[in-house]
């Protein structure tokens, strides 16, 4: 099973290198594309390196580089996350402006009805903002933003960052024990 996680310039980036290590976890075949804001605020907000961050996909993809496996509709994959999703990659991928491989990864994912799951970062929200976010959501992504949840009685910021993430993988239809069940 293949799976393309996409890390934006978006505060956040812990849960996209979370979601990596998870996807290691399950022993699933994982694509990195990160854009050049992401290795910054990896940088900035973690005490990951983009080296270390790439080290754990199977294959990092270089964020320019358009001619990629992952930007053709004959690459099979079960599902891609941008996680963190910034506007700027929303705008671009809303509008079909395919400029670098993560919006052209991920259209390409939308226009194979694959599953497109965006985790957008961003508060507060303006109009322009939930426009794209609903354009999207009619194509066929599914808007998940990492709103903490507080029934499980998160202690640490690293419980809430584990419930997101659990919480995509059960989107993606792969089975975890990170999220408490009812």
């Amino acid at each position: 099973m293949r799976i393309i996680v996409a890390i934006t310039g978006a505060t956040g980036a812990i849960y996209g290198i979370t979601l990596l290590q998870q996807l290691n976890k399950l022993g699933l075949e994982t694509h990195l594309i990160m854009s050049s804001w992401a290795k910054q605020t990896i940088e900035l907000e973690t005490t990951y390196t983009p080296q270390q961050v790439a080290q754990l996909a199977n294959i990092c993809h270089d964020f320019d580089n358009l001619a990629a496996s992952v930007a053709s509709g004959s690459f099979k994959h079960q599902g891609m996350v941008i996680c963190p999703c910034s506007m700027k990659t929303l705008a671009g991928l809303a509008h079909g402006y395919a400029e670098n491989l993560i919006v052209r990864a991920a259209d390409v994912t939308l226009k194979e009805g694959r599953q497109l799951i965006l985790v957008p970062r961003e508060t507060p929200l303006n109009t322009i903002h939930l426009e794209n976010m609903l354009k999207l959501a009619h194509a066929g992504a599914v808007i998940q933003p990492p709103m903490p949840a507080f029934y499980h009685h998160p202690s640490t910021i690293q419980d809430l960052i584990i419930q997101t993430v659990g919480r995509i993988l059960d989107r993606l239809g792969l089975e975890n024990d990170l999220v408490k069940r009812w």
